[in-house]
């Protein structure tokens, strides 16, 4: 499979999921911007995804699957004896979901406009940093005593690393969520996480 990303995105996520799972990804970076291209093909990434946004999974046999909720759960349910994605029909695939929807809609969409569009001025930094803090101390709230989301880390928790991670990138202060900032730490010494992160570095390498 191929994985489309840009370092730094939440395309970071599906690629933790497939290093939990072993599974073998055909790295291909994308610059993103108005005209979007693949590096290392020199070519128009807008002809794979309109919108010009990563992630992106090109499947094996060619299919493509945009939006990383479902290149998630897609990727999390190629082992279910892996236990990434919750039983399908479970109350944890619901709680699970729950999750996801959360860092979707509450986290990311709000973190977006504050870190990935600068040309919106100074107000989308500030409404950000105002609306994130309630959502912030949720994710706080329900991680005390907890090693990770669920019982033990799934696809949820690869989409929250990453999306809680862009915190650090702006300098926002965790000091009012210690246990988010104990979760983002401990997650940055597993294995999955450590491999991504150098193999991303590898792929920028000239």
């Amino acid at each position: 499979m191929k994985l489309y990303y840009t370092p730094h995105t939440c395309s970071f996520a599906p690629h933790i999921v497939a290093r939990e799972l072993g599974l073998p990804l055909d790295l291909r970076r994308v610059r993103l911007g108005a005209e979007a291209r693949v590096v290392a093909e020199d070519r128009d990434y807008r002809e794979l995804s309109p919108l010009g946004y990563v992630p992106l999974l090109q499947l094996d046999d060619g299919r493509l699957l945009r939006e990383g909720v479902a290149i998630l759960r897609y990727l999390g349910d190629q082992d279910p004896a892996a236990g990434l994605s919750a039983p399908l029909g479970s109350f944890e695939r619901a709680e699970q979901d729950q999750w996801l929807t959360f860092i979707n809609s509450e986290l990311h969409k709000t973190f977006s406009p504050w870190l990935f569009h600068p040309e919106y001025g100074e107000a989308p930094g500030r409404i950000a940093g105002e609306r994130l803090q309630p959502r912030l101390a949720l994710v706080d709230r329900h991680l005390e005593g907890r090693e990770f989301l669920g019982e033990r880390f799934g696809i949820a928790d690869a989409y929250l690393y990453t999306v809680a991670g862009w915190a650090r990138l702006l300098k926002l202060d965790l000091a009012p969520y210690p246990n988010l900032a104990a979760y983002l730490a401990r997650l940055d010494q597993r294995p999955s996480v450590r491999e991504a992160l150098r193999a991303e570095r590898e792929d920028a390498k000239p």
